[in-house]
């Protein structure tokens, strides 16, 4: 017996002595990006979802290619404040990281609302993109937001358009939304205002309970991917399909203290991860459009405007609520160059 457990010992032995490294190494990762570990913590409304795939994909990358050693933490669901105290909460250090919808906060930032001002000729997912990047860089917004809550726009959430969803008499025509209760936010509310709506400006995990006891008529949100995560579809009997009113600006901001800490190396990757962050919620808004439309069409009355609406609603919601937001911020900053600046390079752009 006692040779025999010899002669097992020494096979293991030789098991290791041949594939000991490969079998205890198997099972970590290989850091492609050396560096100390670094925790980030992200601070996020709701659950995963197609809006929250950029910051997933950020994760994701910062863990495989550190080996582990760059940590961002994702905390959903407002576990460390919640959504309307995310710029507090950055200038403060409570986490380092978080989206920010600019609508949420209503007197703390203005320039960048500009971005949420209706209709503007944002076309396509690549044009938004290079329009956003545009605007976050701007010297009118970086140093607002810099100056006044120590933080920089990274990356845009890439909101789709906004449509809404909504229960009782579809509104078929520009003049049906006269007198109706909609749930809007940003230059999309002033829009609405302006065909005669009335606006509730609630954040969006508080709109199911709204529509579903009938305090909202109905509810704007980017489609279709944001209908179905709140689960509005499941109260809603009809949709707007092509109205396209805008969207509102939701980028991932970072506190400008905790990018000066991290490696250079560090800032390389999240980066450079930019890329396949976009195309990560690219991916996820098709998918969900790709589900939702098909069954909502079957279930749902689809409102599809005309061209002779579409025109009567840019003209009424378009240029009269620019004017306005240009008169707002006039003298807090150049609002008629920043807004021209958009509006060329969206045309660059096309």
């Amino acid at each position: 017996m006692k040779s025999l457990k010899l002669v097992l010992l020494g096979g293991v032995a030789s098991l290791f002595l041949a594939t000991g490294p490969a079998t205890l190494t198997s099972g970590a990762m290989a850091a492609e990006v050396d560096g100390p570990k670094v925790k980030w913590k992200v601070n996020v409304w709701g659950k995963r979802r197609a809006f929250t795939e950029d910051l997933e994909t950020f994760a994701r990358v910062a863990k495989e290619k550190t080996g582990g050693n760059f940590e961002i933490k994702i905390f959903y669901g407002d576990q460390l404040g919640g959504k309307k105290q995310n710029l507090d909460n950055l200038k403060a250090g409570v986490f380092d990281m978080s989206k920010v919808c600019w609508a949420y906060h209503p007197g703390k930032n203005q320039s960048l609302t500009v971005l949420n001002l209706p209709f503007l000729p944002v076309t396509n997912f690549d044009v938004q993109r290079k329009v956003a990047e545009a605007v976050y860089k701007h010297p009118i917004t970086s140093k607002e937001l810099a100056d006044k809550w120590g933080i920089f726009t990274f990356s845009s959430s890439q909101l789709p358009q906004y449509e809404y969803m909504g229960k009782g008499t579809p509104p078929k025509a520009i003049k049906d939304w006269d007198g109706m209760t909609v749930r809007a936010l940003g230059g999309l509310a002033d829009a609405m205002r302006a065909l005669g709506a009335n606006i509730s400006t609630m954040t969006a995990t508080e709109v199911y309970q709204a529509i579903d006891r009938g305090a909202v008529n109905a509810v704007s949100f980017p489609f279709s991917y944001a209908h179905s995560a709140y689960k509005i579809d499941e109260v809603a009997e009809w949709y707007t399909l092509n109205l396209a009113p805008g969207t509102n600006d939701c980028p991932n901001v970072v506190s400008k203290a905790s990018w000066d800490k991290l490696p250079e190396q560090y800032r390389k990757l999240l980066t450079d991860a930019k890329g396949p962050a976009y195309d990560a919620l690219r991916a996820a808004y098709k998918k969900k459009d790709d589900i939702n439309i098909p069954k909502w069409r079957k279930t749902k009355t689809e409102i599809k405007y005309t061209d002779a609406e579409l025109t009567k609603f840019r003209e009424v919601g378009g240029q009269p609520v620019y004017d306005k937001w240009i008169a707002a911020n006039k003298g807090k900053f150049d609002a008629k160059g920043l807004l021209d600046f958009v509006m060329k390079t969206a045309k660059s752009a096309q």
